[in-house]
């Protein structure tokens, strides 16, 4: 039961599945550089369905982050998670070129900023090397801040970069949706929901702004699409969906969030995060998440994991 203040939060799972994943630390000399860094390494990486990999920030740490976590050059940094699913063909060949690509476009580019590995795992990518060729001849092995990395002279000064960066497995695909009596109501719930999931170190929310506005399912009418809108919580079709409908009356707009990690307890304790921050929310009618009954992955979050123990 719903009252006036709380949402029902509904007995059910979000389905995710495995992946694997890299954990890389870019540095900048202010946040205002560090930002652009991050927002051109995350570009265009919300879903695998379209996307080479899904990615996004974990946390800001260092001066104005986490304080915690001490950078190794002592400026502001971000951590960011790269994600692949397992069920990928030549899923290693494809993590590392989407680093390969990204890094040296993205952050090599980006004015100030280094980049680190921070996954010591066997076996690993010599991304370093590889992207250190950008220096043509020029480039140098050193050993900065205890760390064995390349330097490669650029225009800008000198871009750094370790020499390996490991990758191992993660979780992608937990979601939580928000059915609410408005737009505004489902953004605000979602809006709070991205906030608590920053407070969770090893996690990400890899769409826009932390939040999906266009939920899909597997499978289409058209026969060239693998995934489309999830029709049947989509609200402006209820009327014409009639009984084929999920949604209820009153709820006139959905939002989601989907969150991969470096573990399924780190997820599902993203999810409670999210959960608590989100449940009173004015206008949300029900906290609920999406699955296809265990066809696509058999790592469940559950929403209510009190009921399943």
């Amino acid at each position: 039961m719903t009252s006036l203040n709380r949402a029902l939060v509904e007995d059910t799972y979000a389905e995710a599945f495995r992946s694997i994943y890299a954990e890389v630390l870019i540095t900048a000399r202010d946040r205002t550089w560090l930002d652009h860094a991050v927002h051109a390494v995350t570009g265009h990486a919300s879903s695998s369905i379209f996307c080479e990999c899904e990615a996004g920030v974990d946390r800001y740490v260092g001066p104005g982050g986490d304080e915690s976590f001490s950078t190794p050059d002592g400026r502001p940094g971000a951590i960011v998670q790269f994600h692949v699913p397992r069920f990928k063909k030549e899923r290693e060949k494809l993590l590392e070129k989407v680093l390969l690509h990204r890094l040296s476009q993205n952050v090599l580019t980006s004015p100030t900023a280094s980049c680190f590995n921070l996954l010591e795992t066997d076996p690993y990518f010599k991304l370093g090397r590889k992207i250190a060729f950008f220096g043509d001849g020029y480039q140098v092995r050193d050993e900065r801040f205890g760390r064995k990395v390349w330097v490669l002279p650029i225009m800008g000064g000198e871009f750094l970069i370790d020499r390996r960066f490991g990758f191992t497995d993660g979780i992608m695909g937990g979601n939580l949706w928000f059915f609410s009596t408005s737009i505004d109501a489902s953004l605000d719930a979602a809006e709070r929901g991205v906030k608590a999931l920053d407070q969770v170190a090893g996690t990400i929310a890899p769409f826009p702004g932390g939040v999906a506005a266009s939920g899909s399912k597997a499978g289409s009418a058209y026969s060239f699409l693998f995934a489309s809108t999830n029709h049947p919580f989509c609200p402006t079709l209820r009327e014409k969906l009639g009984d084929q409908s999920q949604v209820p009356a009153g709820v006139n707009s959905i939002m989601e969030i989907i969150i991969n990690g470096r573990d399924l307890a780190t997820v599902a304790a993203g999810t409670q995060a999210i959960i608590a921050a989100t449940v009173e929310t004015p206008g949300l009618v029900k906290i609920s998440a999406g699955n296809y009954g265990g066809r696509l992955g058999k790592s469940f979050v559950y929403l209510r994991p009190e009921l399943h123990p």
